[in-house]
């Protein structure tokens, strides 16, 4: 089994009480008891071996007895820029974002946007929370709150990759065009795509647009598609950009 707890409340020389929300789960659902072992993760990239030492009514206490070695984390530093979806949408992909790796999403607000406020970014941030519990990571993504398109993009130079349904270049091309030497911003619309000038601006301070194919996908199938992608793509150069073969 294997929690977050945040690093401030991780003691290494004596007993600590995990979270409430923590001690649930532990209990409730995986019915543990005094003695096992789990996995401690602090989001920050540390992970640890500890014992549960006693569970008191509804609290649990745990002690550290080792550190753990992860090898999870993608070399790639993805920021994956989503216009925001509605409902369960962006929760999805939130969710897998954080499974493929990406080490900060940014909810975007542009033109065609349904949504175009939200008080979800706990929501999302617990949701990433437990996606890494999930999937080994010890890292948790930072959700960052919404920012309109125009200030993320205005006087700025990035790099990385805008995908637009009206096509670009193929993404092995484009990402060694982008050169993906420190953070790559992905950035994907909402629902009804991005407008013209949205691309126009993206590719003026310093990303590269770039296809998925010939077919058009939904926002959140392109979200999580050009995650995958680009990572198993700079993952496998081993970030050597003569290693992309265009074909």
């Amino acid at each position: 089994m294997r929690i977050f707890i945040p690093p401030e409340s991780i003691t290494r020389q004596q007993s600590f009480k995990v979270p409430r929300d923590k001690a649930r789960y532990l209990t409730s659902v995986l019915r543990s008891q005094k003695g096992d072992k789990l996995d401690i993760i602090d989001g920050k990239g540390r992970a640890y071996e500890a014992e549960i030492s006693d569970i008191v009514r509804n609290d649990v206490f745990v002690k550290i007895i080792g550190e753990s070695v992860m090898h999870t984390e993608s070399s790639a530093h993805l920021v994956l820029c989503q216009g925001i979806l509605k409902g369960e949408k962006m929760d999805m992909v939130i969710q897998k974002a954080t499974e493929l790796g990406v080490k900060e999403i940014i909810p975007l607000i542009t033109e065609r946007c349904l949504v175009r406020e939200t008080r979800k970014v706990k929501r999302w941030g617990k949701i990433a929370e437990e996606a890494a519990e999930q999937c080994g990571r010890a890292v948790i993504p930072d959700i960052h709150g919404p920012a309109d398109i125009v200030s993320l993009l205005q006087g700025r130079e990035l790099k990385g990759l805008i995908f637009w349904e009206e096509g670009g270049l193929q993404l092995a091309e484009a990402i060694r065009k982008a050169d993906p030497a420190g953070p790559i911003h992905i950035i994907i619309g909402p629902e009804g795509g991005l407008a013209a000038e949205e691309v126009r601006m993206a590719e003026e301070c310093g990303l590269v647009r770039a296809t998925l194919g010939k077919r058009i996908l939904r926002a959140e199938t392109a979200a999580l598609v050009s995650v995958a992608l680009v990572q198993y793509l700079i993952e496998d150069a081993g970030g050597c950009l003569s290693r992309f073969e265009i074909r």
